[in-house]
Protein backbone atom coordinates (compact mmCIF):
# COMPACT_ATOMS: atom_id res chain seq x y z
CA UNK A 1 0.00 0.00 0.00
CA UNK A 2 2.80 2.36 0.96
CA UNK A 3 4.73 1.52 -2.20
CA UNK A 4 1.67 2.31 -4.36
CA UNK A 5 1.24 5.74 -2.74
CA UNK A 6 4.95 6.42 -3.23
CA UNK A 7 4.68 5.46 -6.88
CA UNK A 8 1.65 7.69 -7.41
CA UNK A 9 3.50 10.64 -5.84
CA UNK A 10 6.46 10.18 -8.14
CA UNK A 11 4.16 9.94 -11.17
CA UNK A 12 2.48 13.23 -10.24
CA UNK A 13 5.86 14.94 -9.82
CA UNK A 14 7.02 13.68 -13.19
CA UNK A 15 3.75 14.86 -14.79
CA UNK A 16 4.12 18.34 -13.31
CA UNK A 17 7.69 18.50 -14.56
CA UNK A 18 6.58 17.52 -18.05
CA UNK A 19 3.79 20.13 -18.02
CA UNK A 20 6.20 22.79 -16.81
CA UNK A 21 8.63 21.83 -19.54
CA UNK A 22 5.90 22.14 -22.16
CA UNK A 23 5.41 25.84 -21.43
CA UNK A 24 5.82 27.68 -24.72
CA UNK A 25 8.74 29.92 -25.51
CA UNK A 26 6.31 32.84 -25.74
CA UNK A 27 4.94 32.22 -22.24
CA UNK A 28 8.47 31.99 -20.88
CA UNK A 29 9.37 35.25 -22.62
CA UNK A 30 6.31 37.03 -21.19
CA UNK A 31 7.36 35.99 -17.68
CA UNK A 32 11.01 36.91 -18.17
CA UNK A 33 12.69 40.23 -17.33
CA UNK A 34 14.53 40.47 -20.65
CA UNK A 35 12.91 43.67 -21.96
CA UNK A 36 15.25 43.88 -24.94
CA UNK A 37 14.29 40.45 -26.16
CA UNK A 38 10.62 41.17 -25.50
CA UNK A 39 10.86 44.34 -27.58
CA UNK A 40 12.47 42.58 -30.54
CA UNK A 41 9.97 39.72 -30.37
CA UNK A 42 7.04 42.16 -30.19
CA UNK A 43 8.21 43.88 -33.40
CA UNK A 44 8.71 40.51 -35.09
CA UNK A 45 5.24 39.33 -34.11
CA UNK A 46 3.72 42.60 -35.32
CA UNK A 47 5.39 42.27 -38.71
CA UNK A 48 4.10 38.68 -38.87
CA UNK A 49 0.60 40.09 -38.19
CA UNK A 50 0.33 38.10 -34.98
CA UNK A 51 -1.20 41.15 -33.32
CA UNK A 52 -2.71 39.40 -30.28
CA UNK A 53 0.65 38.16 -29.02
CA UNK A 54 2.40 41.38 -30.03
CA UNK A 55 -0.09 43.37 -27.96
CA UNK A 56 0.67 41.32 -24.84
CA UNK A 57 4.37 42.17 -25.15
CA UNK A 58 3.84 45.82 -26.12
CA UNK A 59 1.44 46.31 -23.23
CA UNK A 60 4.03 45.05 -20.74
CA UNK A 61 6.79 47.20 -22.23
CA UNK A 62 5.01 50.58 -22.35
CA UNK A 63 5.84 51.57 -18.77
CA UNK A 64 9.35 50.10 -18.77
CA UNK A 65 10.44 52.09 -21.83
CA UNK A 66 8.93 55.40 -20.77
CA UNK A 67 11.47 58.19 -21.34
CA UNK A 68 13.84 56.00 -23.36
CA UNK A 69 14.77 56.38 -27.03
CA UNK A 70 12.73 53.31 -27.98
CA UNK A 71 9.56 54.79 -26.44
CA UNK A 72 8.54 56.60 -29.64
CA UNK A 73 8.65 53.47 -31.79
CA UNK A 74 6.95 51.46 -29.06
CA UNK A 75 4.14 53.99 -28.75
CA UNK A 76 3.60 53.97 -32.52
CA UNK A 77 3.48 50.18 -32.76
CA UNK A 78 1.25 49.94 -29.70
CA UNK A 79 -1.33 52.26 -31.28
CA UNK A 80 -1.32 50.39 -34.57
CA UNK A 81 -1.53 47.00 -32.86
CA UNK A 82 -4.76 48.07 -31.17
CA UNK A 83 -6.00 49.40 -34.50
CA UNK A 84 -5.25 46.10 -36.26
CA UNK A 85 -7.17 44.28 -33.54
CA UNK A 86 -10.13 46.64 -34.18
CA UNK A 87 -10.00 48.12 -30.70
CA UNK A 88 -10.65 51.56 -32.16
CA UNK A 89 -11.37 53.25 -28.83
CA UNK A 90 -7.93 52.36 -27.43
CA UNK A 91 -6.27 52.93 -30.80
CA UNK A 92 -7.59 56.47 -31.28
CA UNK A 93 -6.50 57.37 -27.76
CA UNK A 94 -2.99 55.96 -28.34
CA UNK A 95 -2.68 57.68 -31.72
CA UNK A 96 -3.63 60.98 -30.08
CA UNK A 97 -1.13 60.36 -27.27
CA UNK A 98 1.59 59.81 -29.84
CA UNK A 99 0.72 62.96 -31.82
CA UNK A 100 0.58 65.06 -28.64
CA UNK A 101 3.77 63.57 -27.18
CA UNK A 102 5.84 63.66 -30.36
CA UNK A 103 4.44 66.59 -32.39
CA UNK A 104 7.70 66.97 -34.35
CA UNK A 105 7.89 63.30 -35.29
CA UNK A 106 7.60 62.31 -38.93
CA UNK A 107 4.79 60.00 -37.77
CA UNK A 108 2.77 62.69 -35.97
CA UNK A 109 0.74 63.53 -39.09
CA UNK A 110 -0.17 59.91 -39.65
CA UNK A 111 -1.16 59.40 -36.01
CA UNK A 112 -3.27 62.57 -35.94
CA UNK A 113 -5.14 61.34 -39.00
CA UNK A 114 -5.53 57.82 -37.63
CA UNK A 115 -6.92 59.11 -34.34
CA UNK A 116 -9.65 60.94 -36.28
CA UNK A 117 -10.16 57.95 -38.56
CA UNK A 118 -10.80 55.70 -35.56
CA UNK A 119 -13.59 58.09 -34.53
CA UNK A 120 -14.91 57.74 -38.08
CA UNK A 121 -14.91 53.95 -37.79
CA UNK A 122 -16.78 54.20 -34.48
CA UNK A 123 -19.49 56.40 -35.96
CA UNK A 124 -22.71 54.34 -35.70
CA UNK A 125 -25.68 53.91 -37.99
CA UNK A 126 -27.50 57.22 -38.57
CA UNK A 127 -30.49 56.06 -36.52
CA UNK A 128 -28.35 55.87 -33.34
CA UNK A 129 -26.71 58.52 -31.17
CA UNK A 130 -24.28 60.57 -33.27
CA UNK A 131 -21.85 61.81 -30.62
CA UNK A 132 -18.90 59.96 -32.18
CA UNK A 133 -19.91 61.27 -35.61
CA UNK A 134 -19.66 64.84 -34.39
CA UNK A 135 -16.31 64.12 -32.73
CA UNK A 136 -15.01 62.49 -35.89
CA UNK A 137 -15.88 65.59 -37.91
CA UNK A 138 -14.17 67.78 -35.33
CA UNK A 139 -11.03 65.60 -35.31
CA UNK A 140 -10.81 65.37 -39.10
CA UNK A 141 -11.26 69.13 -39.42
CA UNK A 142 -8.47 69.62 -36.87
CA UNK A 143 -6.23 67.40 -38.99
CA UNK A 144 -6.98 69.51 -42.08
CA UNK A 145 -6.24 72.70 -40.14
CA UNK A 146 -2.95 71.35 -38.79
CA UNK A 147 -1.78 69.78 -42.05
CA UNK A 148 -3.41 71.77 -44.89
CA UNK A 149 -0.79 70.55 -47.40
CA UNK A 150 -1.07 66.89 -46.45
CA UNK A 151 -1.75 64.29 -49.13
CA UNK A 152 -4.58 63.04 -46.91
CA UNK A 153 -6.56 66.30 -46.83
CA UNK A 154 -8.74 65.12 -49.71
CA UNK A 155 -9.42 61.85 -47.94
CA UNK A 156 -10.25 63.68 -44.70
CA UNK A 157 -12.63 65.98 -46.59
CA UNK A 158 -14.43 63.01 -48.15
CA UNK A 159 -14.78 61.39 -44.73
CA UNK A 160 -16.26 64.62 -43.32
CA UNK A 161 -18.74 64.70 -46.22
CA UNK A 162 -19.81 61.12 -45.41
CA UNK A 163 -20.24 61.99 -41.75
CA UNK A 164 -22.22 65.13 -42.51
CA UNK A 165 -24.51 63.09 -44.72
CA UNK A 166 -25.12 60.79 -41.78
CA UNK A 167 -26.02 63.76 -39.56
CA UNK A 168 -28.35 65.06 -42.28
CA UNK A 169 -30.08 61.68 -42.50
CA UNK A 170 -30.43 61.63 -38.72
CA UNK A 171 -31.94 65.14 -38.65
CA UNK A 172 -34.20 64.30 -41.60
CA UNK A 173 -35.43 61.12 -39.89
CA UNK A 174 -36.14 63.00 -36.67
CA UNK A 175 -38.13 65.65 -38.53
CA UNK A 176 -40.08 63.05 -40.51
CA UNK A 177 -40.97 61.27 -37.28
CA UNK A 178 -43.08 64.27 -36.24
CA UNK A 179 -44.99 64.00 -39.51
CA UNK A 180 -45.49 60.24 -39.08
CA UNK A 181 -47.00 60.64 -35.61
CA UNK A 182 -49.03 63.73 -36.44
CA UNK A 183 -52.30 61.79 -36.34
CA UNK A 184 -51.86 61.39 -32.58
CA UNK A 185 -51.51 65.12 -31.94
CA UNK A 186 -52.05 67.92 -34.45
CA UNK A 187 -49.19 69.88 -32.90
CA UNK A 188 -46.80 67.23 -34.24
CA UNK A 189 -47.55 68.52 -37.76
CA UNK A 190 -46.51 71.99 -36.66
CA UNK A 191 -43.35 70.54 -35.07
CA UNK A 192 -42.60 68.73 -38.34
CA UNK A 193 -42.77 72.00 -40.28
CA UNK A 194 -40.31 73.67 -37.91
CA UNK A 195 -38.05 70.61 -37.87
CA UNK A 196 -37.83 70.42 -41.67
CA UNK A 197 -37.07 74.14 -41.87
CA UNK A 198 -34.35 73.78 -39.22
CA UNK A 199 -32.69 70.94 -41.14
CA UNK A 200 -32.76 72.98 -44.34
CA UNK A 201 -31.24 75.91 -42.47
CA UNK A 202 -28.50 73.81 -40.89
CA UNK A 203 -27.73 71.89 -44.09
CA UNK A 204 -28.56 74.27 -46.96
CA UNK A 205 -26.79 72.06 -49.52
CA UNK A 206 -28.40 68.81 -48.40
CA UNK A 207 -29.37 66.36 -51.13
CA UNK A 208 -32.65 65.80 -49.28
CA UNK A 209 -33.77 69.42 -49.74
CA UNK A 210 -36.39 68.75 -52.42
CA UNK A 211 -38.07 65.95 -50.49
CA UNK A 212 -37.99 67.91 -47.24
CA UNK A 213 -39.57 70.99 -48.83
CA UNK A 214 -42.30 68.77 -50.28
CA UNK A 215 -42.90 67.21 -46.86
CA UNK A 216 -42.99 70.70 -45.34
CA UNK A 217 -45.92 71.53 -47.63
CA UNK A 218 -47.62 68.28 -46.68
CA UNK A 219 -47.11 68.82 -42.94
CA UNK A 220 -48.39 72.40 -43.12
CA UNK A 221 -51.49 71.30 -45.02
CA UNK A 222 -52.29 68.59 -42.47
CA UNK A 223 -51.70 71.09 -39.68
CA UNK A 224 -54.13 73.56 -41.27
CA UNK A 225 -56.72 70.90 -42.09
CA UNK A 226 -56.80 69.68 -38.50
CA UNK A 227 -56.81 73.14 -36.88
CA UNK A 228 -59.77 74.93 -35.36
CA UNK A 229 -61.80 76.96 -37.86
CA UNK A 230 -60.68 80.41 -36.76
CA UNK A 231 -57.01 79.38 -37.32
CA UNK A 232 -57.43 77.56 -40.59
CA UNK A 233 -57.35 80.49 -43.00
CA UNK A 234 -53.90 81.76 -42.03
CA UNK A 235 -52.53 78.22 -41.93
CA UNK A 236 -53.94 77.36 -45.35
CA UNK A 237 -52.40 80.59 -46.66
CA UNK A 238 -49.02 79.31 -45.47
CA UNK A 239 -49.61 76.13 -47.50
CA UNK A 240 -50.26 78.22 -50.60
CA UNK A 241 -47.09 80.23 -49.98
CA UNK A 242 -44.92 77.14 -49.42
CA UNK A 243 -46.39 75.39 -52.46
CA UNK A 244 -45.74 78.42 -54.66
CA UNK A 245 -42.10 78.57 -53.52
CA UNK A 246 -41.69 74.84 -54.14
CA UNK A 247 -43.01 75.14 -57.70
CA UNK A 248 -40.56 77.97 -58.38
CA UNK A 249 -37.58 76.07 -56.92
CA UNK A 250 -38.39 72.64 -58.37
CA UNK A 251 -40.44 73.09 -61.57
CA UNK A 252 -39.58 69.54 -62.73
CA UNK A 253 -39.98 67.81 -59.39
CA UNK A 254 -41.64 64.42 -59.13
CA UNK A 255 -43.50 65.87 -56.14
CA UNK A 256 -44.86 68.88 -58.08
CA UNK A 257 -48.25 67.35 -58.88
CA UNK A 258 -48.89 66.50 -55.22
CA UNK A 259 -47.73 69.94 -54.09
CA UNK A 260 -50.09 71.61 -56.57
CA UNK A 261 -52.89 69.42 -55.26
CA UNK A 262 -52.17 70.56 -51.68
CA UNK A 263 -52.20 74.17 -52.92
CA UNK A 264 -55.55 73.69 -54.64
CA UNK A 265 -57.11 72.06 -51.57
CA UNK A 266 -55.69 74.82 -49.37
CA UNK A 267 -57.25 77.51 -51.58
CA UNK A 268 -60.57 75.66 -51.44
CA UNK A 269 -60.18 75.41 -47.67
CA UNK A 270 -59.64 79.17 -47.43
CA UNK A 271 -62.82 79.82 -49.41
CA UNK A 272 -64.87 77.41 -47.32
CA UNK A 273 -63.68 78.71 -43.97
CA UNK A 274 -64.27 82.31 -45.03
CA UNK A 275 -67.89 81.47 -45.90
CA UNK A 276 -68.33 79.55 -42.67
CA UNK A 277 -66.96 82.33 -40.49
CA UNK A 278 -69.01 84.94 -42.36
CA UNK A 279 -72.16 82.93 -41.77
CA UNK A 280 -71.38 82.67 -38.08
CA UNK A 281 -71.07 86.46 -37.81
CA UNK A 282 -74.52 87.21 -39.35
CA UNK A 283 -77.40 87.74 -36.84
CA UNK A 284 -79.80 84.85 -36.55
CA UNK A 285 -83.15 85.35 -38.40
CA UNK A 286 -86.08 86.30 -36.15
CA UNK A 287 -88.88 83.79 -35.74
CA UNK A 288 -92.59 84.76 -36.32
CA UNK A 289 -93.34 84.54 -32.60
CA UNK A 290 -90.52 86.93 -31.86
CA UNK A 291 -91.79 89.39 -34.48
CA UNK A 292 -95.37 89.19 -33.09
CA UNK A 293 -94.15 89.83 -29.54
CA UNK A 294 -92.17 92.84 -30.73
CA UNK A 295 -95.26 94.26 -32.48
CA UNK A 296 -97.33 93.79 -29.30
CA UNK A 297 -94.70 95.50 -27.19
CA UNK A 298 -94.63 98.39 -29.60
CA UNK A 299 -98.45 98.77 -29.52
CA UNK A 300 -98.43 98.76 -25.71
CA UNK A 301 -95.79 101.49 -25.62
CA UNK A 302 -97.82 103.58 -28.10
CA UNK A 303 -101.01 103.23 -25.97
CA UNK A 304 -99.18 104.35 -22.87
CA UNK A 305 -97.80 107.37 -24.64
CA UNK A 306 -101.26 108.29 -25.86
Amino acid sequence: MFKNKHLITWCLLILLAVVAGCKSKFEKLVQSNDTGKKYQEAIRLYNKKDYSKALILFDGLMQKYRGRSEAEDLSYYFAYTNYQLKDYTTARYQFKVFADTYPNSARAEDCRFMSAYCYYLESPNFSLDQENTARAIESLQLFINLYPKSDRVAEASNLIANLRDKLERKAFANAKLYLDIGAYDVQNYRSAVFAFKNVLRDYPDTKYAEEMEYLTVQAQYLYAENSIEIRQEERYEEVVSLATEFAEDYPSSKYLKEVQNYKKKAEEGISEVQKLLAAQQQPAPKSKDTEKNNETDQENKTSKNE
